[in-house]
Order: structure tokens, then C-alpha cells, then sequence
């Protein structure tokens, strides 16, 4: 079992920034690709960022792509999402999840929902316009 637990949601106003972390537990961190996902009232889960075991891969969504940072620490079990230039679009619930990935390639870093096997209770993102 993985254990996450995420931090730094809240109210932003339209351009402001945000930083989202996510604090792992009970497994070796470094063996999970680690993903950003969000999800709006009324939308499916969308894929925002990903990011390798090693960290060496990322991977973005068009729509957060050049905006967003994901960044992790594997040495303090610390998944990040650092996000820039928000959006009133940004809003909604934001989750990291991760995903097993001993047994893929080093560059691991799924886009998709079905690829992770654990997901944090979630945390509200709110932009104001």
C-alpha cells in the first residue's frame, strides 16, 4: 500500500500561482511513476503531469504545458505540482496518484487514469477571475 497525502489547494486569483505537494508513505518511493490529474464538476478525471521514478521523464498536458511543473524528491517521498499563470479554467479538484513501475522502463510516466493503482483523497483548487 502507498499512502498520499497532498497539500497547498486553496483560492488563487486568475494569473497567481500554487504549489501542490504530495507526501508518499509505505512503499519505496522511487519505484512509482507519480501523476498529477484534476477533475472538474460535470468532466471525467483529466491527465495534467507525470513524472518517472527517477525523475528524469516528465510528460504534460497540452493544456498546463508550459504553465505547470511537476517535480519530485525522491529522498523526502515529495511529489510537487507547481503551477503558474492560473486559469479560472484551472479550477477544480486536484489529486497526485502513483503508479507501480518496477517493472517498466526507467521513462515510465503514464497519462492515463487506469495506469495508476493509488490516488490521494483529492484537494479543491479554486481561481477566481
Amino acid at each position: 500500500q502507498v499512502q498520499l497525502v497532498e497539500s497547498g489547494g486553496g483560492l488563487v486569483q486568475a494569473g497567481g500561482s500554487l504549489r501542490l505537494s504530495c507526501a508518499a508513505s509505505g512503499r519505496t518511493f522511487s519505484n512509482y511513476a507519480m501523476g498529477w490529474f484534476r477533475q472538474a464538476p460535470g468532466k471525467e478525471r483529466e491527465f495534467l503531469a507525470a513524472i518517472s521514478g527517477s525523475g528524469g521523464t516528465t510528460r504534460y498536458a497540452d493544456s498546463v504545458k508550459g504553465r505547470f511543473t511537476i517535480s519530485r524528491d525522491n529522498a523526502k517521498n515529495t511529489l510537487v505540482l507547481q503551477m503558474n499563470s492560473l486559469k479560472p479554467e484551472d479550477m477544480a479538484v486536484y489529486y497526485c496518484a502513483a503508479a507501480f513501475a518496477r517493472f517498466f522502463s526507467v521513462d515510465y510516466s503514464p497519462m492515463t487514469v487506469g495506469a495508476y493503482d493509488y490516488w490521494d483523497q483529492g484537494t479543491q483548487v479554486t481561481v477566481s477571475s
